[in-house]
């Protein structure tokens, strides 16, 4: 089965309201194994509508519209396709009823124009809203379907999740199931090389790399009736990704990188400081967004001014004299003096030039500095030259920083 996806409102099309639905609905349907081949936004207009219908049924079985259900003359989504499929609207007694019980319930009167909504196409199978006034419609006419949902997402989602997925998953009994890894170390490019005889070789299950801010993750992919199945496809897959990645997988799935790495501390109980200059503060606060956290996170120094770093850090006057704020001297005597001061496992510490201006052509913008002050008395420092806006290296920054105590950690 194939699909398209079709948004009805002219406030879409004004960018008075973003279309999440449409990114929803895709979603839930690949997992089904259904393919969107496109996605359409028609104003409140029923011959643009018509037009938009009889190309999407062109080309698609499945046709998932939203919007335009609502009690207003502006809403003709239910009209126009009940017209498309020459099928004459009757109020629909069991939609009635609960309508009237919503405005009883609310204590408001009930307007003429919401029974509008009570109006069904002739023999559809009508698609009961709990959390609204507007019922959806699922219509099935000479192998195509038509299914309407409302506009609203806090209607639209549990609909489709209630009423529609179990009659989909009838006609479809395979869906997609994959597995995510979250890379970070390795660009897009070189883990592409790398993985390429994998990805030459590929037929079932297919492996995709997709480029993040800082990193990567490979979704490796399978159509089958099972989990279980699925996953016997896919694992050996897997396995063989993270051979081509050695120390470059963090996790799979939605974990972030900050949420890896308190793991990782919590489960060593390993303690750990931060200190940091261009960054002001979004390392430690990465951190802390992660509950548990104060098991292990000590206390974080902000330290954008020399003044700073010398009476908080104790990096010394002579270093910043001679080599700069941003250099490695300075990163290693920051890392150095968080982890003393906090009495810290291991400490992270950033200095840098994250722009837009300040840089030179010795130092040019994105030039920052990284250092990890470990327990055995050593300091890892790694010199990082991004290409980005300010906000960019900033985050780019703090998942490098992250990383190496992650690298660390898991040596």
């Amino acid at each position: 089965m194939n699909a398209e996806i079709i948004a009805v409102g002219t406030e879409l099309l004004l960018g008075q309201i973003v279309n999440t639905n449409a990114r929803f609905l895709a979603r839930e349907l690949a997992n089904l194994a259904i393919g969107v081949y496109r996605q359409t936004v028609v104003g409140d207009n029923p011959e643009r509508l018509t037009h938009a219908l009889q190309e999407a049924f062109s080309r698609a079985d499945l046709v998932i519209l939203t919007g335009g259900l609502g009690p207003t003359k502006d809403d003709l989504t239910k009209e126009t396709v009940a017209a498309y499929f020459d099928l004459p609207l009757e109020e629909h007694a069991p939609s009635m009823r609960r309508i009237e019980d919503f405005f009883t319930r609310m204590n408001r009167p009930m307007r003429e124009n919401n029974r509008k909504q009570a109006l069904m196409p002739k023999g559809c199978t009508v698609l009961q809203n709990d959390h609204g006034t507007a019922p959806g419609v699922w219509m099935e006419q000479n192998g195509k379907i038509a299914v309407i949902l409302p506009g609203p997402p806090f209607e639209m989602e549990p609909m489709y999740r209630n009423r529609v997925y179990p009659l989909l998953r009838e006609k479809c009994p395979e869906q997609f199931y994959s597995r995510t890894l979250n890379v970070i170390g390795v660009g897009e490019s070189e883990l592409e090389s790398r993985l390429m005889p994998l990805i030459e070789a590929q037929s079932d299950p297919t492996i995709a790399p997709y480029a993040k801010e800082g990193e990567v993750q490979i979704r490796i992919t399978t159509r089958a009736a099972s989990e279980q199945e699925a996953m016997e496809r896919i694992d050996p897959i897997a396995e063989q990704v993270k051979e081509a990645a050695p120390g470059c997988i963090y996790g799979e799935g939605d974990i972030t990188l900050a949420q890896a790495v308190a793991n990782l501390l919590m489960e060593q109980n390993k303690t750990v400081a931060t200190a940091e200059s261009c960054t002001g503060g979004m390392i430690g606060a990465a951190l802390t967004d992660i509950p548990g956290i104060s098991q292990v996170y000590r206390q974080g120094y902000i330290t954008y001014s020399n003044e700073a770093k010398e009476s908080l850090l104790g990096v010394n006057h002579e270093t910043l004299a001679s080599h700069g704020a941003v250099s490695r001297e300075t990163a290693e005597e920051m890392a150095r003096g968080a982890q003393r001061n906090a009495n810290a496992d291991y400490a992270i510490a950033v200095t840098g030039i994250a722009g837009p201006d300040g840089g030179t052509p010795q130092k040019p913008v994105g030039l920052i500095y990284a250092a990890l002050a470990c327990p055995d008395g050593s300091v890892e420092v790694e010199e990082m030259r991004l290409v980005g806006d300010r906000d960019k290296n900033r985050r780019v920054t703090v998942k490098r920083a992250l990383d190496l105590l992650r690298r660390a950690l898991t040596k």
